[in-house]
């Protein structure tokens, strides 16, 4: 057994700066409770590109891929010799997540840190979701440290700072102030989500029956007697839903000005493209290690067992420590090996991605090459007719779809053997409607709405996949690598900018490979 007064060393990429947008409160209470999730390294390494587009079974990555349980017991000693208990109910050796419980002054000694507590009520705040609506939360400036023997087993250390970390990407139409249109020229307007699967030609004769679509948020909630009269005026049966608790998080539904209608659009938007599916939605905290409790927790579920994850929510690269973004790539990738599908919104504030240091970012986790990242459009069409579709971009006031090259993760192979080239991963893959003007009719708390925003191209997205994942008769897995040659099976968009980036023939980095053709990707995905 180590000694606590072995030598420690810095857990690499774990600084954080002071945060932004928030006010210091002081000193966090020393005996406050805090958890905090040990995100433990694997057995052995996950290389995507050697299984070939394998999907392996749980019982093989659990085997090879899985944390050790020799670093979990070091790690258990490392906890009791600084008096901090194991939540062994909430750890996963599948999950690699090792939970920890004390108060704050053992976790400063722990880990090496000193513990502030900071005021989010600043209009705008980050992660604040629809509302703007801020909190109190604990954070630390400077790097997490432990002894050498037990950081060496350690990839990231998640909860002592609970600053928030995302936001969802939704647009109301009400909030939308734009001249009045040209006369005579083809004005978009808002449909309702089957309306939209006409239009890209989605698969008909199946619904998503066997299939599980994973939702993840941040915040709100949802009513059922909402969802029942939704899909009733839909002409449709309501699906299953289920609410999964992570970290603490709830079904809690407020109002429908804040994080709720993100709640109804991805649960409505998803289940009216697949009806027959059973939807989970994993109600996690607005944290960096809520979000990835949250991913692992829906990838790992073997209960619901989704085929697909839809997220609506991030924030800009440049927001996040390295090593809560190689965490949550991580636990994308690990979905990716055991066939789940994760479809993420690219972000709502065009190339600049909402940071005013004047240059172009892209939002993560839209930018980790092991997920879908859907970019938006705005489209008019009728019947199963598209008249015009272009880059959504209404403005720095209005929103506009995020796109670009991220500043952390290279250039996948599957995107330079397709042509691309640029500084980093390219980012959006594929695209979607979710202008305003041209989006969803939405019930949420009683209210009818109509919203827009990359939130919509991702659960439209994830419910094609589920119903993709029916006809194939298995999950289609980690997409991007089968999509990418054939650019034939997408609407391109070659109309518009999203800031800093145009649209134009083939892959750009403002609707990616185009919005779907739902057929002729099924066909593709299927053989």
């Amino acid at each position: 057994m180590s000694s606590p007064t072995q030598k420690r060393v810095v857990l690499p990429r774990s600084q954080r700066a002071v945060p932004t947008n928030a006010t210091h409160v002081g000193r966090t209470n020393a005996q406050q409770v805090i958890s905090v999730s040990l995100i433990v390294k694997r057995k052995s390494p996950l290389d995507l590109s050697a299984l070939g587009g394998r999907i392996v079974s749980r019982e093989e990555f659990d085997e090879k891929y899985a944390a050790d349980s020799a670093s979990f017991d070091t790690l258990r000693q490392f906890a009791h010799q600084h008096g901090l208990a194991v939540d062994e109910t909430s750890s996963s050796l599948s999950r690699r997540t090792l939970v920890l419980r004390g108060p704050a002054k053992a976790l400063e000694t722990a880990f090496g840190v000193e513990l502030h507590d900071y005021d989010a009520t600043g209009a705008g705040a980050a992660g604040t979701g629809a509302s703007g609506t801020g909190r109190r939360f604990h954070g630390f400036t400077g790097a997490v440290s432990m002894p050498g023997v037990h950081a060496e087993l350690v990839e990231a250390v998640l909860g002592l700072d609970a600053r928030p970390v995302a936001q969802s990407h939704i647009r109301f139409l009400k909030d939308l102030k734009k001249p009045a249109p040209t006369s005579g020229q083809p004005q978009p307007v808002p449909f309702n989500p089957p309306q939209v699967a006409a239009l890209y030609n989605f698969p008909t004769g199946v619904d998503g029956t066997g299939q599980t679509i994973g939702i993840l948020e941040l915040g709100g909630g949802y009513n059922t007697s909402d969802l029942e009269t939704y899909f009733q005026g839909l002409g449709l049966t309501a699906p299953t839903v289920a609410a999964v608790s992570v970290d603490g998080g709830s079904n809690s539904p407020t109002n429908p000005n804040g994080a709720d209608s993100e709640v109804g659009l991805d649960i409505e938007v998803a289940g009216s493209i697949a009806p027959g599916a059973k939807i989970a939605v994993y109600f996690s905290t607005n944290t960096d290690q809520g979000f990835i409790d949250g991913i692992t927790t829906a990838v790992h579920d073997t209960v619901n067992k989704p085929s697909v994850l839809s997220i609506s929510w991030g924030g800009p690269e440049s927001t996040w420590t390295q090593s809560s973004m190689t965490a949550l790539d991580d636990a994308c990738q690990s979905a990716a090996a055991l066939g789940v599908t994760i479809t993420v919104a690219a972000g709502d504030n065009g190339s600049s991605d909402g940071v005013t240091d004047g240059a172009n970012h892209v939002d993560f986790p839209a930018s980790s090459p092991n997920v879908l990242a859907c970019g938006g459009t705005e489209l008019i069409g009728s019947g199963t007719t598209i008249e015009s579709e272009t880059v959504w971009n209404d403005g720095s006031s209005g929103g506009a779809t995020g796109g670009g090259y991220s500043a952390v993760f290279p250039l996948p192979t599957w995107q330079s053997s397709a042509g691309i080239s640029g500084s980093g991963r390219g980012v959006p893959d594929v695209a979607a409607n979710a202008a305003p003007e041209s989006g969803y009719n939405i019930l949420v708390d009683g209210q009818t709405e109509t919203v827009g925003g990359t939130s919509a191209a991702a659960p439209l997205w994830a419910g094609l996949i589920a119903l993709i994942n029916q006809m194939k008769g298995s999950p289609v897995g980690f997409v991007n690598p089968l999509l990418y040659p054939d650019q034939s099976d997408f609407n391109d968009i070659t109309q518009g900018n999203n800031g800093s980036y145009s649209a134009g023939p083939g892959w750009d980095a403002c609707t990616g490979l185009g919005s779907p053709n739902g057929a002729e990707i099924a066909n593709a995905l299927e053989g």
